[in-house]
């Protein structure tokens, strides 16, 4: 049932074409701009073979996997996610950015968040530390394997400074290594 963008455009235009033979000269007036338009973005397709093969195939995909599509260059790219109102939002906040980055300078010499970022751990300690890793991130137990094997990695970002030394010193009793940057 999911049909292409492409396929849809191919289809309106087949039947405006032929619809336009039974109209009104200024109805056809209005047919031959849309053709025109639609004409129009064919002559901006892309002429690299490479980008218009992916294109095809991107527009072949469902919406469900346009979405996974998505979500997977996000996370290859390190893209993060646009609040909603995107780039629209971005100018009016600008000149408050500006006054509170001016005020933050002072501000940022005394640290009180901190990054942590787990560097290794015991092998014989591997699954207390797997078991503290789930309760501190929330994740499963496969992910918080997963999470401890692919060690040394990112933690978690901008914890208070009390609180990261907790997870510091639990940490080093359970036999892992935790840096605070």
């Amino acid at each position: 049932m999911a049909m292409s963008c492409r396929y849809a455009a191919q289809s309106c235009a087949r039947s405006l074409r032929a619809s336009s033979s039974v109209k009104a000269p200024a109805q056809m007036l209005r047919v031959s701009a849309t053709t025109r338009r639609y004409n129009s973005t064919e002559a901006a397709a892309p002429t690299n073979p490479k980008i218009a093969e992916i294109v095809d195939q991107i527009s072949r995909l469902t919406l469900l996997e346009t979405a996974d599509l998505v979500s997977s260059l996000k996370s290859k790219l390190n893209i993060p996610d646009m609040p909603i109102g995107g780039f629209a939002a971005a100018p009016a906040a600008a000149p408050a950015a500006v006054e509170e980055e001016a005020e933050a300078a002072p501000a940022a010499a005394e640290k009180t968040l901190f990054n942590l970022k787990l560097e290794a751990f015991d092998a014989a300690a591997k699954a207390k530390v797997i078991k503290e890793v789930k309760g501190l991130l929330g994740l499963s137990l496969v992910d918080s394997k997963k999470f401890v094997e692919s060690a040394p990695k990112m933690m978690k970002e901008n914890v208070p400074k009390e609180d990261a030394e907790k997870i510091i010193a639990t940490m080093k009793e359970l036999g892992a290594t935790v840096t605070m940057d």
